[in-house]
């Protein structure tokens, strides 16, 4: 087994080795990052002092105690955004030099070089990485006797190493698509721009001390990273690499390819709902399923949640009467008949949003906000036991009525988010990535279109107007 896996991952440990011992020698490399090594922990060894001392004069000592560990992990990630800059150099920047053909041309396949590229970006930067949080614990015990829990250093050593991983991975995708390194250099504001807001929550778990979430965090990148992996080798293809001397945006093409797509065979209105969205909902049969089972997933976490926030029984006080209820529901504009467009559009506004953080993040984030309805139904059907009504009595009223269209509207939408964001991480056979994207936007279109964005309109009506009066006929005496 032994010999197997040498087998196969040994060319790609030559890559690594070669790569390495080019970064060592290059001092354009290695001097911001001994900078960051050496420099960096020692300015957050002095910040953690002062604010330290500072707060100790007013006796807030639990700020220190909070911004030790974030600045812990502030030097953890510093020295890897190096990697960033060697990842994006790594086939754009060795193509322009015109040293890639060679190593091209080597007898190593696809994925062995992708690979050796990949880990050869990781591995400088992290042990810079780990040896400037090693620099930053010894001053900071030194200066304020300060030691971290191994539960908490674990947590940010595996922080860093996915972090930079996921950076790399998203660089190399870049590095292996474009045809100069400016170009990467652009693109790579769509991996800094979100990693600088991941870190920005992590800051925020970090000074709350829901250091628990953090394994969530790091579950959520580990994922992420593989998708990306997963995206760079599906892709990478060395003769285009050689070949590709320039990018160009072929706007009219690309809709001639959706248009084709999203009107495919159909001569009428029947036949476009019989043929295309019929097919259309074929395709996304698989993540359609998969985003059922989150939502089922949303009500459960929901229902544990419950366990823990209790609600007191007197949130759930509702009137004797319905016609009251009723006539005051009548009175606000809400749930009126111009409440019918607030409700569509709201809805439609959470599939957009979903849509466009799918498309960034392989679906991933799109499910999540998808959950978050199920999660707070989950949470209501469990506390309201606590005034002696069945959870399934609160579904029927409060649910069932709109969610007979609201729910399928939001499953169909979810596998066609989850559908479009996962185009990107798998092999595209025939055609290009943005020929398989398009043709999996048009599906997504033909979901929304023909089913969501009527199915949502419908339930917006019911929501109106006969929602509140079964939630007062069931609920109210």
């Amino acid at each position: 087994m032994i010999a197997g896996i040498r087998y196969r991952f040994g060319p790609a440990l030559i890559i690594t080795r070669r790569e390495v011992r080019d970064q060592f020698r290059d001092w354009r490399v290695m001097f911001p990052i001994l900078v960051l090594t050496i420099f960096f922990p020692w300015l957050m060894n002095f910040t953690a002092r002062q604010a330290t001392s500072f707060v100790e004069r007013y006796g807030a000592s639990l700020v220190g105690d909070r911004l030790i560990p974030f600045l812990l992990m502030i030097v953890g990630f510093f020295p890897i955004s190096v990697s960033l800059v060697i990842a994006l150099e790594s086939f754009v920047g060795e193509k322009e030099r015109r040293s890639i053909e060679p190593l091209l041309l080597s007898p190593l396949s696809d994925w062995q070089l992708y690979l050796g590229k990949m880990i050869a970006a990781v591995v400088p930067p992290l042990v810079a990485s780990y040896l400037g949080i090693t620099v930053y614990l010894v001053g900071i015990y030194l200066s304020v006797q300060w030691q971290p829990n191994p539960v908490l250093l674990t947590q940010i050593i595996l922080l860093t190493t996915v972090q930079a991983v996921v950076m790399v991975c998203g660089a190399i995708v870049v590095s292996s698509h474009t045809t100069s390194v400016r170009a990467a250099n652009l693109m790579a504001s769509f991996i800094i721009i979100p990693m600088a807001l991941l870190i920005q929550a992590e800051s925020v778990i970090m000074f709350w001390a829901q250091y628990s979430v953090l394994w969530w965090v790091i579950l959520g990148q580990i994922v992420l990273a593989g998708l990306l992996l997963r995206t760079g080798v599906s892709h990478f293809n060395r003769e285009e690499l050689l070949g590709k001397e320039f990018d160009s945006l072929r706007i009219r093409r690309g809709w001639h390819t959706y248009k084709v797509a999203f009107v495919g065979e159909a001569h009428s209105l029947a036949q476009w709902y019989k043929k295309e969205v019929g097919q259309a909902l074929i395709r996304i049969s698989k993540p359609t399923l998969m985003v059922a089972i989150c939502l089922l997933v949303g009500l459960w976490i929901g229902s544990r949640i419950a366990d823990v926030y209790v609600l007191p029984p007197e949130v759930f006080n509702l009137p004797s009467t319905g016609k009251s209820f009723i006539d005051g529901l009548e009175s606000i504009p809400f749930f009126s008949a111009a409440g019918i467009g607030t409700l569509w559009w709201h809805n439609l506004r959470v599939i957009l949003l979903a849509t466009i953080l799918g498309i960034f993040s392989f679906g991933v984030l799109a499910v999540i906000i998808l959950m978050l309805p199920f999660i707070l139904i989950g949470y209501f059907m469990a506390s309201i036991t606590s005034v002696g009504i069945h959870p399934l009595t609160f579904f029927v009223a409060l649910v069932l009525p709109h969610g007979l269209l609201e729910i399928p509207a939001i499953i169909f939408a979810g596998g066609a988010i989850l559908r479009l964001g996962a185009t990107i991480a798998a092999p595209a056979k025939g055609i290009t990535i943005g020929e398989a994207w398009l043709h999996s936007f048009s599906d997504w279109t033909k979901i929304m279109v023909g089913l969501v964005i009527p199915l949502f309109l419908g339930a917006a009506v019911v929501e109106i107007f006969i929602t509140p009066r079964l939630a007062v006929l069931l609920l109210g005496g």
